[in-house]
């Protein structure tokens, strides 16, 4: 066991380097410029972040899942872009490595992730589906002398530009209903890029996630056997909300810090009185445990589920609910906390040049509630609601 908190621990001290070093002197550049996070990303190549949480035998370190989550919170704290570009590709990489019953090729495939350090897109989402993962419209074709071709129309796709390779999600065939799909696993040499947007947003500006057409031609073994909505429920979808709900509460966590210098170079102007922020801060802080115990009761409970051996907790009615409200809590508030320092910090929080600007997280926080659209998984947990026995 000493072994494996060691390798957690090393991991970690190696990430909040690249953090501190890397990540926080670029997020200005990147957020202005709304460009890729090249650097942190070629940091986290170089101590091999991209592949720490595979198994030793496909060249990882093995490094426990609440370490991934926990490195999601200290670039969080530093460049929510890097967070979030960090996280969709660890999202991707841990989910092959759990799905790989009967699907060989994965195995070779993960060793060259780690090997190479290549980094993984998601093309997911898709026009026409209404914003619903569970649905495909684009299919995978007939395989003509061991290719299949697609064409996928996504809206947007994750740091698509800069990716190695592309997470897709298909129907099966031409001829399956539109919750019949597959993930395929497609090569940079073997998938085509057309953009169809730009990507200027109001915050995660250097996760760079334009919308294109994407086209590719594979061959059958590279798509997971498991049927898609096993590999969402026992692993997208929790794994997606608690690495995403650990990157906001970075983000938060630094916005309440910059308060809390704020406040403090206030007392020092005042020595023997406490001034009357401190009391705001005390309520801010309160905000911020809150998000922390959502955060950290979610990943106990899916560490907890996936130690057991039997993933199929995972896909319980109580468990959807659970992740679901967790992305849902987390993203709100979030968005609360980055919204309370900048009430407490005034004109100097808002401003972009001073120690205290929480203008970048509060505009990366404000996404949180976009992606996957919390008004969609209320929808969904509605309907589970009616039904369910035990939330």
């Amino acid at each position: 066991m000493s072994v494996y908190v060691d390798r957690d621990q090393a991991f970690l001290t190696r990430v909040r380097r690249v953090a501190d070093e890397v990540a926080a002197a670029n997020a200005d550049s990147v957020d202005r410029e709304a460009r890729f996070p090249q650097e942190t990303i070629d940091a986290l190549r170089e101590i091999r972040a991209l592949s720490a949480a595979l198994p030793d035998e496909f060249g990882g370190e093995e490094v426990s899942f609440a370490a991934v989550a926990a490195a999601c919170t200290e670039l969080g704290k530093r460049c929510g872009s890097s967070a979030m570009v960090f996280a969709m590709h660890q999202i991707k990489v841990i989910t092959l490595a759990r799905h790989l019953e009967g699907a060989p090729w994965f195995g070779g495939y993960l060793e060259r992730v780690a090997s190479e350090q290549r980094l993984v897109a998601s093309v997911t989402s898709e026009i026409g589906t209404g914003g619903d993962m569970g649905r495909s419209v684009a299919a995978l074709g007939i395989p003509e002398q061991g290719i299949s071709t697609f064409e996928k129309q996504a809206p947007t796709v994750s740091y698509g530009a800069h990716a190695q390779d592309f997470f897709i999600t298909l129907r099966r065939s031409p001829e399956a209903e539109p919750g019949d799909q597959v993930v395929a696993l497609g090569l940079e040499h073997q998938v085509s890029l057309e953009p169809t947007g730009t990507w200027d947003t109001l915050g995660m500006r250097g996760t760079c996630s334009p919308g294109f057409v994407v086209r590719g031609a594979i061959a059958p073994e590279q798509c997971l056997q498991m049927p898609f909505a096993t590999v969402m429920a026992e692993s997208i979808v929790p794994v997606t909300h608690i690495l995403w709900a650990h990157l906001w509460l970075g983000i938060a966590t630094d916005a309440f810090d910059r308060a809390r210098a704020f406040v403090r170079e206030a007392a020092r102007r005042s020595p023997g009185e406490t001034p009357p922020s401190a009391i705001r801060l005390s309520h801010l802080m309160s905000e911020l445990s809150l998000l922390r115990a959502e955060v950290a009761s979610a990943l106990e409970q899916f560490v907890r589920a996936d130690a057991s051996g039997d993933r199929s907790e995972l896909s319980t009615m109580a468990s959807v609910l659970r992740f679901n409200n967790v992305k849902i809590a987390a993203s709100t508030q979030a968005a609360v906390v980055c919204q309370g320092a900048l009430a407490l910090c005034g004109i100097v929080g808002y401003k972009n040049d001073t120690p205290y600007s929480v203008g970048r997280h509060l505009r990366d926080s404000l996404s949180a509630s976009l992606m996957i659209a919390n008004e969609r998984i209320h929808n969904t947990n509605a309907g589970l609601l009616l039904i369910a026995k035990d939330v």
